[in-house]
């Protein structure tokens, strides 16, 4: 079950295609979750059914988002544990990681479930979609917990060198996931309750099969009983807030997405009514093969970047570095080529001509694609500075692009160029992150070498 992986000597090009091929896999197959549902909702039940689990997305974003946000904050800290042969120590923080976030979502699952309808309202949904929104949350909402343990034990089940199996988990739940969707849509006739049922079946059995792994197969990766003593507690909530920084900006990249998915809703509603909110979730589907994938990039190059700088090795960082921004930009053109060419051919997985959002996101399609290959690159920067403990950077970045740039887009394009301008709004503020971050890697370049020239030659 384990692979042979060795982060400190392997050659840096053989370890990322080891971890990538399997990450990206099973991100695939994590996007199928979400693609999957909106073919058989689109082609099953309709185009209102479609926008009304469109609404319900940013919920599914937020929690995924913890879910990235305690594995990636664990994993750092734990790769570095590994590198020093604190073994014990990264098990405890891998525990303390799994059972906090799990409680977070359990007191969030037990909010929505409770005030439904205010929390639909306030996802952006009308009084016509206010029924089907609400019927997806009932069996959305209580199975929130296992799409949270799915993510966040992804990393460790990684780091634990067993990215093979970590691919599994995802194949496996997105399998079951297909199958059922379509017993529960076309021949039991369940509605929006089976297309959230089904996925939440699929999610449980993936989450199922981490946690064996982590408890019965592990190697480097041992799960500790949390102590209830007060000195116990007190040094949890201090790793907790430790891995929370670390993490954090992974949590505000997958907010981002749902704030894109929360603006995209009521900008599209105000200018084009429910028909836009349709034709804006089938992008809402699509994107997450595009955002898993260049997560995949990112995740790969993770335990490779945080191993080798907790051993100060800088050289096989770059090395790491330099591989996954290679990948990442062509990635981001293929998506982008791909996208254009076959605008049609998307929107026909999702909804037929009948439907007055196929033609509106036929021509968004490709405005909204340009943005793919900013995008790319931006993933792999904010990993970078996660993984080399640079949180507040990373955070810093998360939030220009996720808020501050594409509030202002969603608000001025649309207002200077119409609807081309909503499509545009998501691109927009890629590229001024990107260009952010050029900046400041190139000013931090520019320090390090004003350092070694003020250096006294019997210093460097």
């Amino acid at each position: 079950m384990k692979d042979n992986i060795d982060f400190g000597s392997m050659d840096i090009s053989t370890l990322f295609r080891k971890l990538l091929i399997p990450t990206v896999l099973g991100m695939v197959f994590s996007a199928i979750f979400v693609i999957t549902d909106g073919i058989f909702v689109g082609k099953g039940i309709g185009s209102d059914a479609l926008a009304a689990v469109n609404i319900t997305a940013p919920l599914f974003m937020i929690t995924t988002g913890v879910g990235l946000m305690f594995g990636v904050g664990a994993s750092v800290v734990a790769s570095i544990h590994l590198s020093h042969g604190k073994q014990k120590a990264a098990g405890i923080n891998i525990t303390q990681a799994l059972v906090f976030s799990s409680l977070l979502i359990l007191l969030l699952s037990a909010l929505c479930f409770f005030f439904m309808e205010p929390v639909a309202r306030l996802l952006g949904s009308s009084d016509r979609l206010l029924p089907g929104v609400t019927e997806y949350m009932s069996w959305y909402v209580p199975f929130l917990v296992f799409y949270l343990l799915l993510n966040a034990s992804m990393f460790f089940v990684r780091l634990d060198g067993a990215p093979n199996y970590a691919m599994m988990c995802n194949a496996i739940a997105a399998i079951a996931n297909i199958v059922l969707d379509y017993v529960f849509i076309f021949i039991l006739g369940w509605g929006l309750m089976g297309a959230a049922f089904a996925t939440s079946i699929g999610t449980m059995i993936g989450a199922v099969m981490t946690l064996v792994y982590l408890f019965r197969y592990s190697k480097n990766i041992i799960l500790y009983p949390i102590k209830m003593s007060r000195k116990s507690m007190q040094l949890t909530f201090r790793n907790i807030g430790y891995m929370v920084k670390l993490g954090s900006s992974a949590f505000v990249s997958e907010a981002s997405i749902a704030s894109m998915m929360l603006l995209g809703n009521y900008v599209f509603i105000r200018y084009l009514g429910e028909d836009g909110v349709a034709a804006f979730s089938i992008v809402c589907y699509f994107f997450p093969i595009i955002f898993m994938v260049y997560n995949a990039i990112a995740q790969s190059a993770q335990p490779i970047i945080s191993y080798n700088f907790g051993a100060g090795s800088n050289r096989r960082v770059h090395q790491a570095l330099r591989l996954s921004i290679k990948t990442a930009l062509g990635c981001g053109v293929f998506f982008f080529v791909m996208t254009v060419l076959c605008n049609r051919n998307i929107v026909s997985l999702f909804i037929d001509r009948s439907f007055g959002a196929y033609d509106i996101a036929v021509a968004g399609l490709p405005y909204f694609a340009i943005g793919y290959v900013f995008f790319a690159l931006n993933i792999v920067g904010i990993g970078y500075y996660q993984s080399i403990e640079r949180a507040h950077r990373a955070t810093i970045i998360t939030l220009l692009r996720g808020i501050v740039f594409m509030l202002a887009g969603f608000i001025l394009l649309p207002r200077l160029l119409g609807v081309p301008g909503i499509w545009l709004a998501v691109p927009l503020a890629e590229l001024l992150t990107l260009l952010y971050i050029i900046g400041i890697y190139l000013k931090d370049r520019f320090h390090s070498r004003q350092r070694c020239v003020s250096l006294p030659h019997g210093d460097i």
